[in-house]
């Protein structure tokens, strides 16, 4: 596919991109081998060479480029789990990799939130290459409306979720006057064509509410063109499916704190049940062991969707999820640590198989501090990216019936979560504990560790009694000794907390694209002129 040059190269380097193509082992598209990228005549001309594109769209959201060289996960692979630890508090980063990050300081040339933006667009414009791509195909007898449906629905999926991810980021939360906050560009043309080049500079950020509209729209659309499940377990976890809109939706209505709306998606996923919890939409429900979803990665009724990694195509040796998490007695890269703060924290009991089994006490070596244990391919470093589990649809939900006045039901979802790890000695039954939304939150900040959820919450709760007001204060790597993690320290953490009004709690929208980009040039986040 051409690439348009113009005077905004910048824009273009990272918003214009040839659909990269891919060749599948298998099944599985994962098991990438590069194939020279095809012209824009030939590339939606064939079946085979379709499927072939939209592998090239999850491999961007799955790898991605680093200043653009290697990939490391950006927008949706490893980084983007380790960008949204990294702003949160429960876990520590060790050394330099994510410190711009985690210390609070970038600014707009920054590499980690420039290549997130970046990279972000990348995939939207992937996503709109398909969308078009496909309607077309379809439109000329290529394949049938049947066959592009599913196609254009995955493309929407992931389009909804680069553009919620953005804002997640770079705008204010929902709660925070979302008809006035700026939002983001939401790109929806393809830049393929000097015409399309100039529309999508044309387009300005709009308001936080039109961003989410669109989200939603776009959800709704992919919720009615994507099949319930695939030929293979693992392509129903590693492609997009309806169960994932579905989720992903009660995801974006929770941010706009839309309760109703979270318990109507939700109760498609049998959120609703009295009993046990599992949904008839995709047969979806929790595994037995906490640990399952993270070592039977391919094939298990938790995952719902995940951005899968292979042997062949992952973040490598510096970006892999699993050697940024891993401690170096188990070959990872001693990175990221987590917080004694959480580990302490008084709500998270000692015989918690989430403590017990997905955590790990290093001893010995520079770094004998505490680490996630949830990915564990080392050498192989082909963990999958956990984006959304039915865990987070139960604890959405919990949160939802919570608001809305029925702490019954939400405890019953508390507790599907909790007391697999809990053990029922320790479950809280039917007595909900004195702040019932409070537990909640507690619940997602363990099962959710080391899954890059924490900044998410964060963000949507910073108005919230619940909340931080804004970036916590952070333990840092010289506060840590092998002491400190004995189930009752809690230490003062050295970095100071950084206040919802001060201007850090937003990145800033990347120099190049500011650059290259007139629209955006004044719409830049205040802070950062």
């Amino acid at each position: 596919m051409k690439i348009y040059i113009s005077k905004y190269y910048r824009l273009l380097s990272v918003a214009t991109l040839a659909v990269s193509l891919w060749t599948g082992c298998s099944k599985d598209y994962t098991e990438l081998d590069p194939l020279a990228s095809l012209s824009e005549s030939t590339a939606f001309t064939t079946p085979s060479n379709i499927e072939l594109a939209v592998n090239g769209m999850y491999r961007q959201a799955a790898v991605g480029q680093y200043e653009g060289g290697a990939g490391r996960g950006y927008p949706f692979g490893a980084a983007n789990t380790e960008q949204g630890d990294m702003r949160g508090e429960d876990m520590i980063n060790l050394q330099a990799f994510f410190q711009i990050t985690f210390m609070n300081q970038y600014t707009p040339t920054t590499a980690n939130n420039k290549n997130h933006w970046e990279q972000l667009y990348s995939l939207i414009n992937q996503c709109n290459v398909i969308i078009e791509g496909v309607e077309g195909a379809a439109n000329g007898g290529v394949i049938s409306s049947e066959i592009a449906d599913p196609y254009k629905g995955e493309a929407l999926f992931l389009r909804a979720l680069a553009h919620h991810e953005l804002l997640l980021h770079f705008c204010r939360p929902y709660a925070d006057n979302p008809t006035s906050n700026k939002g983001v560009p939401y790109r929806v043309v393809a830049t393929t064509s000097p015409a399309a080049v100039e529309e999508n500079l044309s387009l300005g950020r709009g308001t936080v509410e039109q961003a989410y509209q669109n989200i939603l729209a776009d959800l709704d659309q992919a919720e009615g063109l994507l099949p319930i499940d695939r030929s293979a377990a693992d392509l129903s976890i590693s492609r997009a499916t309806k169960g994932a809109a579905i989720a992903i939706k009660a995801r974006v209505k929770l941010h706009m704190a839309d309760y109703p709306g979270v318990i109507v998606e939700s109760t498609k996923l049998g959120a609703n049940a009295t009993g046990s919890f599992s949904s008839p939409i995709g047969g979806y429900a929790l595994t037995p062991d906490p640990l399952t979803p993270f070592t039977s990665y391919t094939n298990n009724p938790e995952s719902i969707f995940s951005i899968a990694q292979s042997v062949n195509s992952n973040a490598g040796t510096n970006g892999a999820i699993t050697n940024m998490y891993g401690p170096g007695a188990l070959q990872g890269r001693d990175l990221i640590a987590i917080s004694p703060n959480l580990y302490n924290a008084s709500f998270w009991l000692a015989t918690d198989l989430r403590k017990t089994t997905l955590t790990y006490k290093q001893t010995g070596g520079a770094r004998p501090f505490v680490y996630a244990y949830k990915y564990r391919r080392f050498g192989n470093l082909d963990d999958w990216n956990p984006i959304i589990r039915y865990a987070e649809v139960l604890l959405n939900a919990a949160e939802a019936y919570a608001y809305s006045g029925d702490n019954a039901q939400a405890l019953r979802l508390l507790n599907a979560v909790r007391d697999r790890s809990v053990g029922a000695a320790n479950s809280f039954g039917t007595s909900a504990p004195a702040d019932l939304r409070q537990a909640i939150y507690q619940e997602r900040r363990i099962e959710f560790i080391a899954e890059g959820k924490r900044w998410a919450d964060i963000h949507r709760l910073a108005l919230s009694s619940y909340g931080t007001a804004g970036i916590p204060a952070k333990v840092l790597p010289a506060q840590l000794t092998s002491a400190v993690y004995d189930g009752t320290t809690i230490l003062n953490p050295s970095q100071a907390a950084e206040p919802y009004t001060g201007y850090l709690f937003l990145w800033p929208i990347p120099q190049t694209e500011i650059d290259s980009n007139p629209t955006l040039r004044t719409e830049q986040n205040d802070g950062y002129q």
